[in-house]
């Protein structure tokens, strides 16, 4: 009975979850995997019913158990390598900061590129002979680049266009790195650079950065609103398998 209860309530939640993700219109389909969560506990609740289970042929309900631990084992792993960066300051008077680019909307940027930014105007404001990088491509559902809609920002906010570099034919976030040293002045792997992202996509970030480099990479991670973090933590465990793989 308990089990059930469970299985029910985690359907129920995952499915108004979805909704939620999907109202905040972030050009993802990330709510599809709460969808798809809310139907893997319908069917648990489903399955416990009327003792379903043992209806089932030992051998597949043992392969069904162990994609679920596994599943869940990968998973674990993941958001802790997530969580070693989720703090991350970053060191002091680095050479360049790379912004990961996000969704530009038609009034500014959006929420999480916003706190991107304005993690790199508060260490940029603190360590004054630091450069810019602002990256990111114009998306289809996007009325100006990412990387130029991020110059705008930091200059309304004070930053000088001199300190300002921008990318803006990025479309993932090995390009928004890779682009991004490519137009560093004087580039060699004696500089050190910070990665600038939300919390959750900080260890991805260094992490690609780190394969891409040998500079002298840190992290700074920006703000997350926490309603919206477990749908971008869940989503980021498909971004680590992928670099991964």
């Amino acid at each position: 009975m308990i089990k059930k209860i469970i299985y029910i309530a985690l359907a129920i939640l995952s499915l108004i979850y979805s909704v939620a993700v999907f109202m905040v219109g972030s050009g993802t389909f990330s709510f599809l995997m709460w969808i798809a969560a809310a139907i893997f506990f319908g069917f648990l609740f489903f399955m416990e019913f009327k003792n379903r289970w043992q209806k089932v042929p030992v051998f597949l309900r043992k392969v069904f158990k162990g994609m679920v631990v596994l599943g869940l084992t990968i998973f674990i792993i993941c958001q802790g390598c997530i969580l070693t960066h989720f703090f991350s300051m970053g060191t002091n008077n680095v050479d360049y900061i790379i912004v990961l680019g996000a969704q530009m909307r038609d009034w500014g940027p959006s929420v999480v590129y916003k706190y991107r930014l304005d993690a790199a105007i508060d260490y940029l404001n603190n360590n004054p002979n630091t450069i810019v990088v602002v990256t990111g491509g114009q998306g289809s559902n996007e009325s100006i680049s990412e990387g130029e809609g991020g110059k705008i920002y930091l200059v309304d906010h004070g930053i000088s266009e001199e300190r300002i570099v921008v990318e803006d034919r990025s479309v993932d976030t090995k390009q928004n790195i890779e682009n991004a040293l490519a137009l560093i002045d004087g580039y060699d792997d004696s500089l050190k650079i910070a990665i600038v992202t939300n919390n959750f996509h900080l260890f991805r970030g260094t992490y690609i950065a780190h394969r891409l480099t040998n500079a002298k990479i840190s992290g700074i991670a920006a703000y997350t609103e926490y309603q919206f973090l477990p749908n971008n933590m869940v989503r980021e465990t498909f971004g680590i398998l992928k670099d991964l793989f």
